[in-house]
């Protein structure tokens, strides 16, 4: 998902591009655990279209649930800040975060990429 055209970035300490890549291998020698966030390619049109597509995953603010969980702090939890307030608050208008649960992988990735591809229709 790091490399995919419609991702700007990807969040979790298992990457080596995460800043606390290191720490997280010292402090979590069995994985870096089920969550993580990403912005995806559009802002908060395209994350609020990505949230509306997901089939499988469920929308919702919790974590660390046995089903995946997502979701779009710019039209949801965050929805009355504008881009500057968001920025400040370090959330960017296409953050999706997504807590893993056990689903089917080919499932979730397959919920994902559908998901993905809708956000880039407008």
């Amino acid at each position: 998902m790091e490399l995919h055209e419609w991702v700007e970035w990807v969040r979790y300490p298992g990457l080596e591009s995460h800043p606390d890549f290191e720490l997280a291998q010292k402090l979590l020698p069995r994985g870096a655990g089920s969550i993580f966030s990403f912005g995806v390619r559009g802002g908060r049109p395209a994350g609020q279209r990505f949230i509306e597509s997901v089939e499988i995953a469920s929308h919702l603010a919790n974590v660390g649930d046995a089903k995946t969980l997502v979701i779009h702090p710019a039209s949801t939890t965050h929805h009355r800040m504008d881009a500057e307030a968001l920025e400040a608050a370090g959330i960017s208008e296409g953050l999706i975060r997504i807590s893993v649960g056990l689903e089917g992988v080919d499932d979730l990735i397959d919920d994902l990429s559908r998901a993905l591809r809708s956000s880039q229709k407008t």
